[in-house]
């Protein structure tokens, strides 16, 4: 078992029941993170959610990490973020029947997003009914103009190149 706690340097700390730091986490994507939030995990705490002041969600997968935590090749890898809302997060959750995470924002809305893209269905209090099943659409609540991110793993291996110069001052030329 584990405790996270999400903080206001955007910051996010794994704890064991003990109380010993096991991970600290920070966002790299290129989405401001700002102060944390809200923080949740699936059932099985194989997916960490946390959102920001500034309306971002961030997805985290920790399945490897849950596996072994004394390995450290074993990583909490950042893959998701988007901006669900154009002010403060202040709670989600994942439904993962449905696979929809869900966001509450102090304007008072509250979205739904598909767990694994980050795409918008929609508002709670909307005309039309949910469409959990179509993600081709890409639509975006009309206070977001940012579209979801996916986060590619960074590059751990550079290979050295032997470069070759072919060209060569020749004076007499």
């Amino acid at each position: 078992p584990l405790l996270a706690s999400a903080h206001e340097s955007s910051c996010i700390r794994l704890w064991s029941i003990q109380g010993n730091l096991m991970k600290e986490l920070l966002p790299f994507s290129g989405c401001p993170s700002g102060p944390l939030t809200a923080l949740c995990t699936d059932i099985f705490c194989k997916i960490l959610l946390t959102g920001s002041k500034e309306g971002y969600v961030f997805r985290w997968n920790m399945a490897s990490f849950l596996k072994d935590s004394r390995n450290r090749k074993n990583e909490i890898k950042e893959q998701l973020c988007w901006r669900a809302h154009a002010a403060e997060v202040v709670n989600l959750f994942i439904e993962e029947e449905k696979n929809v995470i869900v966001t509450a924002s102090i304007d008072g809305s509250v979205r739904l997003w598909h767990a694994r893209t980050g795409y918008y269905f929609g508002y709670f209090g909307q005309a039309r009914k949910f469409d959990l099943g179509d993600t081709s659409r890409l639509i975006l609540p009309s206070d977001v103009s940012d579209f979801s991110a996916i986060i590619k793993e960074r590059s751990r291996h550079t290979e050295k190149k032997k470069v070759m110069y072919p060209l060569v001052l020749d004076r007499d030329k």
